[in-house]
């Protein structure tokens, strides 16, 4: 089992995190979410948006839309109707805000199941470390096996 979620991908992984999740990892979301808002709108509003910008032509993404409705103006060019528009740069802007959360949250809790990974491996070792038999000392040979062990090899080495 362990081989089998070696082999599946980071993004495997994301795409299942993002689909279905449990407890912990959408408690860890709501906690980090919360925390990072305002980093993360940040860097979307103020890096990534105005960097996509200059890329695509100086576009500011909050400013696309499509119109349905214009406004309506009276003479003095005052707005007597707002206009009626799809504000899709802004969905977009919030969708890249979306998709920068879940990586961050992501990234937590992949953080967390490695951490909780190793400790379980040193857990186990030092188990199995308590849980052998410590090796008894070898027992000293009797004092006239040894005494006996010299004389022989003593004779063999005179009849040579």
């Amino acid at each position: 089992m362990a081989e089998e979620k070696k082999k599946k991908s980071i993004f495997t992984e994301f795409k299942e995190f993002i689909s279905k999740g449990n407890v912990l990892d959408m408690a860890v979301g709501v906690i980090i979410g919360g925390a990072f808002t305002k980093i993360v709108n940040s860097v979307v509003s103020d890096l990534i948006m105005p960097a996509l910008g200059l890329v695509t032509g100086s576009i500011d993404f909050a400013d696309l839309k499509v119109v349905l409705n214009p406004a309506e103006l009276n003479e003095a060019g005052e707005v007597v109707k707002e206009e009626l528009a799809i504000r899709y740069g802004i969905f977009l802007d919030a969708l890249v805000n979306f998709l920068l959360m879940a990586i961050c949250v992501f990234a937590v809790i992949k953080i967390i199941a490695v951490v909780r990974e190793k400790a379980e491996k040193l857990k186990k070792k030092e188990e199995a470390k308590e849980a052998a038999p410590e090796e008894a000392p070898a027992p000293k040979p009797d004092p006239q096996i040894e005494l006996l062990t010299e004389i022989r090899d003593l004779l063999k080495a005179e009849n040579k």
